[in-house]
């Protein structure tokens, strides 16, 4: 190669290094376009998510508040079509939703009552999400606090670990009495409403004087729940001296069959009065499999069959059932660690305005943490035991009632069990037998009912009469229920319910342990009828 050719190419080399090293101008704008265009992207996408973020709890807070209504209404209507119900299509839901921009819960006539379909409970559901198992996973941590916290306690007094439950023995003392006295109640109420209403149901239209064959067995009826079913476990409790646990599992049976018999009168009762106006040639009478099934079902409304599941999961009922021994004991170390301290420092002082004060405040905590267990051990975790042995389906025994604003939401959340007794039985029934324009009546006559039922419960179990619940539901419950009613939808109307639900356990707790310790340490020899009704906490002065 000539030199003159390789200065040539030298040169152009030199030039193209030139050109790499500084890069012209136009390129340096298009980069540094490029890197304005990308800190604008990455900055719409932070807004994008900082909104998206915003929007998520509204987003859940909708999907939470439709969904659920949604669906039952979806299989409520389904149901529905069984009963004459219009044909359900797509363009109907959406035409429902479009004009009722908020579904509401759906609830069945009173001519059809109750409709039963298969759905979980919501604590099933909810613990199915890690943030919320977390906080069972934070109560049970509760609890081996508390058993630590004994344990320690009783090593440090007594210089060894004391594993005895006094407490316990006591509370569900003569046991035996109490499984005789539930197997005669169950038994009767097996037998004899329903002989009563198979009497009744063939001899109606055979009868000339069918008005007074029904007078003639509704007293009957009337005689056993109230004479025979009413009186009788009550006369044990007393006459045997039961023990306080042991009386409230006789007196809640007693309740909860009274109401069972009724409901089984009350679906029934009109279906043979429709076939004799029909007369039709078959009597509409239940099979006793049925009623028996009915008795141990976890509801109060009488049907003849209830959707069911497919199999049991004995796995899900002994860990129900093992739940429930765990509130048990649960209760057991609050009374011992929380009151048991807190009252037996209490009888030192003379009865005070500032003692009640203190009293009540220290109170809140053991009340709450009571009625949480309470709750989860008898309306999740036993009625749901039961459920599944007996594979019913629809186990909306509560619903999320710890979200409501309004106390008139809480009584229809809190216990759906007994809700719809006392919705379709109490209310629907007294606006049927007056009037549909007494509604405030027939709403103060179901609370007066509640009420009474809730403090001869009471006082029957605590050997006492001490009117603190009836005057708290009466009042002060009747008149949140007019006062804080559904319109209350902000946030701030839950918190002022969670307040008022904690100040009233307190007082509660305070009254009736108070009471229960005026009369442990005041006793009397020879107590008058006035003397059980009469508040011994106001006038006792502890001796030791």
């Amino acid at each position: 190669m000539s030199p003159r050719k390789r200065l040539s190419k030298a040169s152009e080399n030199l030039e193209k290094d030139e050109d790499q090293r500084n890069p012209p101008e136009e390129s340096l704008e298009t980069l540094r376009n490029r890197q304005i265009d990308i800190k604008q992207l990455i900055a719409k996408k932070r807004q994008l998510a900082a909104e998206a973020e915003q929007l998520k709890p509204l987003f859940l807070k909708e999907v939470g508040s439709h969904f659920d209504d949604i669906v039952t209404s979806l299989i409520e209507k389904s149901a529905s079509l069984d009963n004459g119900g219009c044909a359900l299509t797509t363009f109907s839901i959406l035409e429902e939703m479009k004009n009722n921009h908020r579904t509401k819960d759906m609830r069945a006539s009173p001519e059809q009552g109750k409709i039963f379909i298969s759905r979980r409970s919501l604590l099933d559901e909810l613990f199915e999400v890690d943030h919320i198992r977390t906080i069972y996973h934070m109560f049970i941590a509760i609890l081996i606090i508390f058993i630590l916290s004994t344990l320690a306690v009783d090593y440090i007094d007594e210089g060894r670990l004391v594993l005895e439950f006094n407490l316990l023995s006591y509370a569900f003392g003569k046991f035996s009495i109490v499984i005789w006295t539930w197997s005669a109640m169950f038994l009767t109420t097996l037998s004899v409403p329903y002989f009563l209403f198979q009497c009744w149901a063939n001899g109606y239209r055979k009868s000339s004087h069918p008005i007074i064959l029904s007078v003639v067995y509704g007293l009957f009826f009337m005689f056993f729940q109230l004479g025979i079913l009413g009186v009788g476990p009550t006369y044990v409790v007393l006459a045997y001296a039961l023990p306080p646990a042991s009386r409230f599992i006789i007196i809640l049976e007693q309740i909860r069959l009274i109401m069972k018999a009724h409901s089984f009168a009350r679906e029934n009762v009109p279906r043979v009065l429709n076939a004799a106006k029909e007369k039709s040639s078959t009597v509409p009478i239940p099979t006793v499999s049925q009623y028996l099934y009915f008795l141990f079902a976890p509801t109060l409304i009488y049907r003849d069959s209830y959707p069911r599941t497919p199999t049991i999961r004995w796995h899900y009922v002994a860990m129900q059932f093992a739940q429930v021994f765990g509130c048990l004991f649960y209760v057991y170390y609050v009374f011992e660690r929380l009151c048991a301290p807190l009252f037996g420092n209490i009888k030192q002082e003379p009865f005070s305005a500032r003692v009640l004060v203190l009293c009540v405040f220290n109170s809140i905590l053991p009340g709450v943490l009571m009625m949480f267990l309470s709750f989860f051990a008898v309306l999740h975790c036993w009625l749901n035991a039961f459920a599944e042995m007996l594979r019913f389906g629809d186990r909306m025994f509560y619903k999320d009632w710890w979200n409501s604003t309004s106390y008139s939401n809480y009584y229809r959340t809190w216990n759906v069990v007994v809700h719809d007794w006392l919705y379709y039985y109490a209310y629907k029934d007294f606006l049927w037998f007056f009037s549909k324009r007494f509604k405030p009546a027939a709403m103060l006559a179901v609370f007066t009912l509640s009420a009474i039922v809730h403090e001869y419960a009471l006082a029957v179990c605590l050997s006492y009469f001490y009117p603190v619940l009836f005057v708290l539901f009466m009042f002060f419950g009747m008149a949140f229920n007019f006062i804080v009613n559904d319109s209350r939808k902000r946030p701030i109307w839950n918190i002022m319910m969670w307040a008022s639900l904690f100040l009233g356990q307190g007082v509660l707790v305070c009254f009736y342990s108070q009471e229960w310790y005026a009369r442990q340490h005041c006793p009397l020899k020879n107590p008058t009828f006035l003397d059980y009704v009469r508040p011994r906490s106001w006038t006792c002065r502890y001796v030791f």
